[in-house]
């Protein structure tokens, strides 16, 4: 049996075949991830209704990157924030979240440029960074964040 799962990200359908639901399953169309929880050492997808129950009720530190599709230094830094987030796995959840699709959350905290890094410790917003800001301003921040 077939399993239709929407990608919280960009709302595309994705048909997840029966044998394949022990893998961790990716939108075919933005390459989120689909699976329910987050999990540390990925960087999961977040929408706006997720927000609350995921960011401000983490037991653990948490960072959401703000980013948009169409966003070129979004794209360069990207990479930056999977590798951080495989890094400090099982100390810190990190999300991603479309300001394009999900502007609730982008005009709460008052987002005018991406890619913007929020950093939140027992639901708290703690730190900001606005800008394709070097690996090491962010993993100082992350390390601050861990303290």
């Amino acid at each position: 049996m077939t399993q239709v799962i929407v990608c919280p990200g960009c709302g595309a359908k994705n048909r997840i075949p029966a044998d394949k639901g022990h893998l961790t399953p990716k939108c075919g169309r933005c390459r989120q991830s689909l699976a329910g929880e987050p999990r540390s050492g990925l960087v999961n997808p977040l929408t706006d209704t997720q927000f609350q129950r995921l960011v401000e009720q983490s037991v653990l530190p948490v960072m959401v990157d703000l980013y948009s599709p169409t966003c070129g230094p979004c794209h360069t830094l990207a990479p930056v924030i999977e590798t951080l987030a495989r890094e400090y796995g099982g100390r810190l959840l990190v999300f991603k979240l479309d300001t394009t699709s999900q502007q609730m959350t982008a005009a709460r905290f008052r987002i005018r440029g991406v890619p913007t890094l929020l950093f939140f410790k027992a639901g708290q917003l703690v730190d900001q960074v606005v800008g394709a800001v070097p690996r090491a301003e962010i993993e100082q921040r992350i390390v601050t964040l861990l303290s």
